[in-house]
């Protein structure tokens, strides 16, 4: 009975062992879709953008237009650098500022909630931390160059 259990373990240990990557590119695909779709969404209703940076969102530090257009720019560029894994923790750190300043810039954000906005950065959070994984064109440029790293990356 031990042995089998020994081997059922064994199994399911290898199986875990697998899931890293594709939960790290599970979590590049699905910010990277919000955001870009975010960020599409704004050019293509651009006067409703414009509107909503000048009178909604109270963004910190630099004018509304300058927001409305790097904010744009941050959600239609970042996130096809993350979803390849090119700068894989850069993105997902630059996509992380890009959330948490939505989430002090609106402030009804504070009264409905902001899951959605705990969840992506969550997700950025472990691709910040665990790196864009095996598969990515990071890793890709790591094999070809040989470059080894201290830690383990997944």
């Amino acid at each position: 009975m031990i042995s089998v259990i020994a081997r059922l373990n064994q199994s399911i240990e290898w199986f875990a062992s697998q899931l890293p990557p594709v939960v790290l590119l599970i979590c590049r695909i699905w910010v990277s879709w919000v955001f870009f779709n975010s960020g599409l969404t704004k050019i293509a209703t651009w006067n409703s953008t414009l509107f909503l940076f000048k009178l909604e969102y109270q963004v910190p530090l630099i004018p509304w237009e300058i927001a409305a257009y790097l904010a744009t720019a941050a959600e239609l560029v970042i996130p096809i650098f993350l979803v390849l894994g090119l700068f894989g923790r850069f993105s997902a750190l630059a996509l992380f500022a890009v959330n948490a300043i939505a989430v002090i810039s609106y402030p009804l954000l504070w009264e409905r909630g902001f899951y959605d906005h705990q969840l992506w950065g969550m997700m950025m959070l472990t691709v910040i931390v665990w790196g864009p994984g095996a598969l990515s064109i990071d890793r890709w440029i790591q094999r070809k160059h040989l470059i080894v790293t201290a830690r383990h990356e997944y």
